[in-house]
């Protein structure tokens, strides 16, 4: 079954972008070799960093289907990071790949434990959508 895994990280602004050089190597480093060892156990369907809040907009449809945009976010308290869909045997399997995310390397190489949201991958609508 396929679950999607999604990083939430801390406020825009703070964070990642202020680490020493040494930590954001050691940290880009353990998310290479996740993605790898995931590709190698045939596992990782799609795993994708995103930018920062700063430059997302939300998007909706106007009157005559035109995009109206609003944004930027960069009060959040959270935001997406980034994410892996995986293709895996159990729900057991899915939530220790996301515990190894959560324990990714921070600041002095302590783990983040940043909480991984997983949630399960519709391959089609519920039957009683139908």
């Amino acid at each position: 079954m396929k679950y999607i895994l999604m990083m939430n990280t801390m406020r825009a602004g703070a964070g990642v972008p202020a680490w020493p050089r040494a930590d954001l190597q050691a940290h880009v480093a353990f998310m290479k070799n996740l993605s790898k060892d995931l590709h190698e156990s045939g596992e990782l369907v799609g795993a994708e960093g995103l930018s920062f809040p700063d430059q997302a907009r939300q998007v909706r449809a106007g009157k005559d289907g035109a995009p109206i945009t609003d944004g930027v976010f960069p009060e959040s308290k959270e935001f997406l990071a980034g994410f892996w869909i995986v293709d895996v045997e159990t729900p057991q399997r899915a939530y220790a790949i996301a515990a190894r995310v959560s324990a990714a390397p921070g600041p002095g190489g302590a783990p983040l434990n940043m909480p991984i949201e997983v949630r399960p991958v519709m391959s089609a609508p519920p039957q009683e959508m139908l």
